[in-house]
């Protein structure tokens, strides 16, 4: 499951976020403790609790004392428009300035991406 891309708690963060956002994960739903995750994953708990902080700051989990750790009812729609906001500044703009660049137009970027091509079947 980890790679040597990132540290193994943002990885831990990054999938919590992503199963929520897929809809495996919804809300009030309970995750696995800091230490299940750390047996399931043969890692250190120490990490597993660090992306639990983490996500616990990001509105992501909450926690319920004595219970466990539970996601958030906004966490979904929070992860949402963030992503959204990550997909326009690090895809579309990036697109549109190179297509500038190219001297492509906005209308036939739109007539490209309407007309799906460019798109795999």
């Amino acid at each position: 499951m980890f790679d040597d891309r990132s540290p193994i708690y943002q990885q831990i963060a990054d999938k919590i976020k992503n199963d929520v956002l897929s809809g495996e994960l919804s809300a009030d739903t309970q995750v696995m403790s800091t230490n299940q995750y750390a047996a399931f994953y043969r890692i250190n708990p120490a990490t597993a609790a660090k992306a639990f902080r983490q996500l616990i700051d990001e509105g992501v989990l909450y926690k319920r004392r004595g219970i466990g750790m539970f996601v958030s009812g906004e966490a979904r729609p929070v992860l949402l428009a963030q992503r959204r906001e990550r997909f326009f500044r690090e895809v579309v703009d990036v697109m549109l300035a190179e297509a500038r660049v190219l001297g492509i137009s906005l209308d036939d970027v739109v007539r490209h991406i309407e007309t799906g091509r460019g798109t795999q079947k």
